[in-house]
């Protein structure tokens, strides 16, 4: 065993005889242990936890609470830390500051009986009869559960899934069927990402409890992240029948409505959140989304100033400024972005959107200087928070090549659906693929659409349930496969994507740039699609991922060695299928588009057996949702500007030149 872990184990053990200690009232003793251990680990949050708690019942309660905001900064949403901060307040008799610190627990935890307790109490103590019979209420919610729920739903909501999973899979394998129980079993399934197992939970549940809003909920917000927004659409409509006031019902209605393309309904439903809570950042910043997408871009700045207003360390609300791309910051909100971003207790993520917003604001006013130092600041902040390991992708790629080769594709020919319906754009995120999407959803026959997610939840599906992320079933799986399944594989596709085809136009665009991974598959399962590379310049494509804070996803855009590393990957997967399936995939240059347009234009057209039309020359003109960060340049005619922006920032690249390498020609042969 590798002596870190051993370290790691040999810490594990020595936690749970400090709990027992503590239980026991001995102090002195868990404070000295801490004070040790801490020296190996000073950011362990169980450990300075304890410290503070021990610190508390020794009446050092300044010492305590300065514990607490050391941890605060290092795990600003561990429930039991806040907890703990409201019980030293109780000591010091400070009501007002307990109610404040419990509330935040709370908030992040409804699971701690502790917490709702102390607050029932102090509310009667303060003359808050409203406040404490919620209190009251969820305190008996609590007690009615069976204990190891309750533990479970703690450790869920603390980060503790490993911990949850099972004590929550052995109360239902010894007790049966509990709706709370197995809601939680798919509130974890949901929070692996594992949507299949967490849907069939929650419509099991439902079907046990009907009327359990709770749990439908989840249901609804399970469907929306499986893309079936038609079902959830059914069940948001349910909720908002039975509480039409619900801020989180009338929220997941109209993340609803905007992916059915029901916009006007879903700005409905965000005015109407307003009236009733109109200093509510979160309900402008959606708001602005949802006019920004609609083309509304004035409306949206006043939306996304107001969301700015109403929080002042709103990250988010000022990147969604700056991600307008042409939005330029006026000298007032530079300064209060700066002093927000050095705020002491700032959360992280508001810290790394200001970073990427201040980086786009001095970008505006040429101190390239200062704009490369937040970008910089704001990449690292999340590359940090990130789990991402360029060699799953590495192996993913090496598996595509050595087993999807031209000789595997030619004895599967003519296998799949034969639809000829799909469009796909792919490559890598900033290298123009909204900007082509833009001039084929101009044609009269053309439907653009979203980044679909239906290739992926393909792949999710042949990787099967236990897949291990360094050995993948996928791709050899494909091997597999009769021609059954690939023509089962394209129908289920056709079939989910059907709900974004809300024009019923012959040919649909599904831009997910990630797809360029699965080409292979999608060849097998839609052998007729058409399937277009969108390519940029390596040093434009890569600074531009630099400096684009992604919604989500797309985590090996924080770092020059891995967005170097992932754009060399992606050329020797392209070469790949050029050699495996030649004259399958078209490949469109950024610059070729900027410098060519009409030339291009009639380039792609042809390539998808389209008349040409004029109307996707002037593409610009179109008026459609769009929902990605290009989504305002494109309702502009091309400029040529945006080609050479990298240059300007050279001196800080070199390390970005040297990463790419032969990169840097081998994407134009």
């Amino acid at each position: 065993m590798p002596a870190r872990l051993f370290l790691v184990g040999i810490m594990e053990d020595d936690v749970r005889r400090l709990r027992t200690w503590q239980q026991q009232g001995r102090h002195e003793e868990v404070l000295s242990e801490t004070s040790l251990h801490l020296q190996t680990y000073p950011e362990n949050r169980d450990l300075l936890l304890m410290a503070a708690t021990s610190l508390r019942h020794l009446k050092r309660v300044d010492e305590a609470l300065a514990l607490l905001d050391r941890l605060e900064a290092i795990h600003p949403r561990f429930s039991q830390m806040h907890q703990e901060r409201g019980l030293c307040h109780v000591q010091r008799r400070d009501a007002q500051a307990a109610i404040e610190s419990l509330l935040w627990a709370v908030n992040i935890n409804s699971a701690l009986a502790a917490s709702w307790t102390m607050l029932e109490g102090l509310y009667r103590l303060t003359g808050d009869a409203e406040n404490a019979v919620t209190a009251s209420a969820h305190v008996a919610t609590l007690k009615a559960l069976p204990p190891v729920i309750v533990q479970a739903y703690a450790l869920f909501h603390d980060g503790e899934l490993a911990l949850a999973e099972p004590m929550i899979r052995d109360f239902l394998l010894a007790q049966g069927n509990h709706p709370e129980a197995m809601r939680l079993l798919a509130k974890i399934g949901l929070a692996h990402d594992v949507l299949d197992d967490a849907e069939l939970l929650l419509a099991a549940v439902l079907e046990l409890a009907p009327d359990f809003r709770a749990a439908r909920h989840d249901y609804a917000e399970t469907l929306v992240r499986r893309h079936k927004y038609r079902e959830a659409r059914i069940e948001t409509d349910r909720l908002l029948a039975l509480d039409p006031g619900n801020p989180e019902f009338i929220m997941l209605a109209a993340t609803t409505a905007i992916s059915l393309g029901e916009q006007d309904r879903a700005l409905s439903l965000y005015r109407g959140m307003i009236v009733d809570a109109p200093d509510a950042p979160d309900v402008y910043l959606w708001l602005g989304h949802a006019l920004k997408t609609v083309g509304d871009v004035d409306s949206g700045v006043r939306a996304y100033r107001r969301a700015a207003a109403a929080r002042p360390d709103f990250g988010d609300a000022y990147w969604s400024l700056a991600n307008l791309k042409r939005y330029r910051f006026l000298s007032d909100e530079i300064g209060r972005m700066r002093a927000a971003e050095t705020l002491p207790k700032i959360a992280t993520p508001d810290r790394y959107h200001l970073c990427f917003a201040l980086g786009k604001a001095y970008e505006d006013g040429g101190d390239v200087a200062e704009s490369w130092r937040y970008y910089a600041q704001g990449n690292a902040l999340k590359r940090e928070e990130s789990r991402y390991r360029p060699e799953i992708i590495e192996t993913n790629t090496r598996l595509q090549i050595a087993t999807v080769t031209k000789a595997f594709l030619a004895t599967r020919a003519g296998w799949g659906n034969p639809a000829p319906d799909p469009i796909f754009i792919l490559g890598l995120p900033r290298a123009g693929s909204t900007l082509l999407e833009q001039i084929l959803a101009s044609h009269s026959q053309v439907e653009g659409t979203q980044e679909l997610a239906e290739v992926q939840r393909a792949v999710i599906e042949l990787n099967g349930r236990d897949n291990d992320i360094d050995n993948p079933r996928y791709p050899g799986a494909l091997a597999e496969l009769t021609p059954e399944d690939f023509t089962r594989l394209g129908e289920t596709y056709l079939r989910d994507t059907k709900v974004h085809r809300v024009q019923g136009k012959p040919y649909f665009i599904d831009k997910m740039p990630n797809n360029f991974r699965h080409i292979g598959l999608i060849h097998l399962m839609l052998p007729n699609a058409k399937i277009i590379d969108a390519r940029r310049e390596p040093m434009s494509c890569c600074f531009s991922n630099l400096k684009q804070l992604f919604a989500q996803g797309q985590e090996f855009a924080y770092s020059v060695e891995d967005i170097a590393r992932y754009y060399r990957t992606y050329l020797d997967l392209m070469d790949h299928w050029d050699e495996a399936l030649p004259g399958r995939v078209l490949r469109v240059h950024h610059e070729d588009v900027v410098e060519d347009l009409e030339g291009s234009v009639a380039r792609i057209l042809d390539y998808c057996g389209l008349p040409f039309e004029p109307a996707c020359v002037e593409f610009h003109k179109t008026e459609r949702s769009v929902r990605t960060p290009s989504s305002e340049q494109v309702r502009q005619p091309i400029f040529r500007d945006g080609l050479d922006q990298w240059k300007k920032f050279e001196p800080w690249l070199e390390p970005l030149k040297t990463a790419l390498g032969d990169a840097l020609i081998r994407y134009r042969e």
